[in-house]
């Protein structure tokens, strides 16, 4: 059984989208100076096989490119400018790790597709290449909504861990048993879900059957407040500096 977290770890949500332009290393380097755990990027693959942080499987929310991330290399992808962040430009998550090296908080890493579609097993390859690179593996978690994923990154050693995303959909369809059975199945020892979803009940079930838990959300006082109330073993946050000084009041 997994005892009740006395201290929730506070990942910044694609660098602290609330505060700074998601996904950008300037999110990123600002969040790196909270005494906070963890910062959490997304990542697809280019054209020719690179791994690019960004949320979207197009770029023309967050940057002022056009098209699919997909059909883009890697060097014209880094010269998009990002949307409302002046010179700020798409990173390579070798960017990213990069700037990690001298960072003290882990990384997780959130393996994307375009919507319909499973991540391309080649972006957990390159990926972990890339943190190995930059000596970060031992310091990143693998995160995904594919729970097969999730359990070749388990199976690939050396990472901080891996994390199982469900959403609610998930749950209607299989219920916290099947949430512990999907889970169990592929190895799996932490899951993460929304905010919204989770209650004392589920997360009671969740600590019996040895999973840690962590939520994505929790973004304003209401939620942060409910997260750590229920003691998650962690939440995703796109407003950092909120949830750190509601953290520290606690």
């Amino acid at each position: 059984m997994h005892a009740a977290s006395q201290h929730t770890a506070i990942v910044s949500h694609r660098g602290g989208a609330f505060l700074w332009p998601e996904n950008s290393l300037l999110a990123f380097r600002n969040s790196g100076k909270l005494a906070i755990e963890q910062l959490e990027c997304d990542v697809h693959l280019s054209a020719d096989g690179v791994p690019v942080v960004i949320h979207d499987a197009r770029l023309e929310r967050t940057t002022e490119g056009q098209g699919p991330v997909a059909e883009r290399e890697a060097a014209e992808l880094a010269r998009l400018r990002l949307r409302g962040a002046g010179e700020q430009r798409l990173p390579l998550l070798s960017d990213l790790a990069a700037l990690l090296r001298d960072m003290p908080q882990e990384l997780q890493v959130e393996l994307k597709a375009a919507p319909g579609r499973m991540p391309d097993p080649v972006l957990l390859e390159r990926s972990l290449a890339v943190l190995d690179a930059a000596g970060l593996r031992r310091r990143a978690r693998i995160i995904a909504f594919e729970a097969d994923l999730a359990a070749a990154a388990r199976a690939a050693g050396g990472l901080a861990g891996t994390v199982w995303l469900f959403g609610r959909d998930t749950l209607r369809m299989i219920g916290a048993a099947g949430v512990v059975g999907v889970a169990q199945a592929h190895g799996l020892d932490t899951v993460e879900t929304e905010i919204g979803a989770l209650d004392a009940e589920l997360l009671g079930g969740l600590r019996r059957a040895g999973l840690r838990v962590g939520v994505w959300g929790a973004n304003h006082a209401a939620e942060i407040g409910k997260a750590l109330s229920l003691r998650v073993d962690m939440m995703a946050t796109d407003d950092p500096v909120l949830a750190l000084r509601m953290r520290q009041g606690a």
